[in-house]
């Protein structure tokens, strides 16, 4: 019989990957692609529905250290209650990594993440049953979970304050930014131009915002605000998935006659955006409220002049190294982006200190957090 010590083992609920595009997909996927080599003592096994191609995009998970479950893609209450549960029996986890939520049944100890809490403060942005059903499975998993990790300082305290949770008990884990897939356009991407031409564009001839069309994101402001600009100004591209409440949108961009200026791209590959942030000219981001703010970190590090809301999240992301503005003052929004259009010089600098700034946000950084984390519980379990 071998004497050998059992190896701890992480499960994770990848279920994230089987989704839309969007920043806890991001935060997973960057932050555990480095936890695996940098741990690797540690068994970690992902569950989600399609192993093969998380496997064909990313081979650091086919390392040693690496198993991928099949995890048939369901309801959330599915998900929690039966099959998460399951999983971790069958597989022996020492300690389940959850986003946002508990399981159901939970037996065993869980790690949880919540990115941000911001339906508590801005209920107006956010389906009813989403605010209720969050505030008490979001509050549970705060007070119950064996450890808990946010994505900013500003998200940090707000779980603290409104859960009554001790804020010493929360490590931050920021996302950060594949430097590899966001970066600034050189002369080497001579390949871009056919592809940009293809959506009808050109490097450094439109405005760009990403993110999902709801109302948080608050693209009926930046509209607005667009709409002030010359008649000559670059056109404005908006990338993102249609979510829920999106009417507004394109009611707004009929009323003031900017369809031939304003172009929707709703479905942009993961190679596509790169592209399409690199060679904007500017990047706006008026967002009512954010926990983080993904979209904004990669066009800081894709060398893009950016301009951002106040609030939230947004300003201990940007640092010095973004325009901030009121998110409800559409005239205030037009101003910056004026300035910035009209003086090479500030743009320039705007887009230098972007590329400095975002160097606080690695994931190799976050995941030494979180493997520490993880090993010091570990430890206080016998289980390390």
């Amino acid at each position: 019989m071998s004497n050998k010590p059992r190896r701890p083992r992480i499960g994770v609920d990848f279920h994230t990957w089987d989704g839309i595009f969007q920043g806890s997909r991001s935060h997973v996927l960057g932050l555990y692609r480095q936890a695996i080599v940098q741990a690797p003592d540690l068994d970690f096994v992902f569950f989600l529905g399609d192993t093969a191609s998380l496997r064909a995009a990313h081979p650091e998970f086919a390392a040693p250290n690496v198993q991928l479950v099949s995890m048939p893609h369901g309801r959330a209450v599915w998900r929690l209650a039966v099959q998460l549960p399951w999983l971790r029996l069958r597989h022996g986890i020492d300690l389940l990594h959850m986003q946002y939520r508990l399981p159901l049944l939970p037996l065993g100890d869980c790690a949880v993440t919540i990115h941000d809490v911001l339906f508590e403060t801005y209920p107006q942005f956010f389906p009813k049953t989403f605010v209720w059903q969050s505030q008490l499975t979001f509050r549970h998993a705060a007070r119950h979970a064996d450890v808990l990790f946010s994505v900013s300082e500003f998200s940090k305290q707000d779980i603290a304050r409104h859960y009554g949770v001790d804020a010493n008990r929360i490590r931050v884990t920021y996302n950060g930014v594949d430097t590899q897939r966001f970066r600034p356009a050189s002369n080497d991407d001579s390949r871009d131009a056919p592809r940009l031409s293809a959506l009808g564009l050109s490097s450094r001839g439109y405005l760009l915002t990403v993110g999902r069309l709801e109302p948080r994101k608050n693209h009926e402001t930046l509209i607005r605000a667009y709409a002030q600009l010359p008649a000559d100004a670059p056109p404005l591209v908006i990338v993102g998935q249609r979510d829920f409440t999106f009417d507004r949108i394109f009611t707004t961009i009929d009323e003031l006659g900017l369809q031939s200026r304003i172009k929707l791209l709703e479905k942009v590959g993961d190679d596509t955006l790169p592209m399409l942030m690199r060679h904007a000219r500017l990047f706006v981001y008026p967002a009512f409220a954010e926990g983080f703010g993904m979209p904004v970190a990669e066009a800081l590090a894709s060398g893009v002049p950016v301009i951002t809301s106040n609030t939230t999240s947004l300003p201990e992301v940007t640092g010095d190294a973004a325009l901030l503005t009121a998110p409800h003052d559409a005239g205030q929004l037009a101003d910056q982006m004026r300035r910035v259009l009209s003086d090479d010089t500030l743009a320039h600098s705007l887009a230098a200190k972007g590329l400095e700034r975002v160097k606080a946000f690695d994931w190799a950084d976050s995941a030494r957090v979180l493997v520490s984390t993880f090993r010091e519980h570990l430890r206080q379990r016998g289980k390390l």
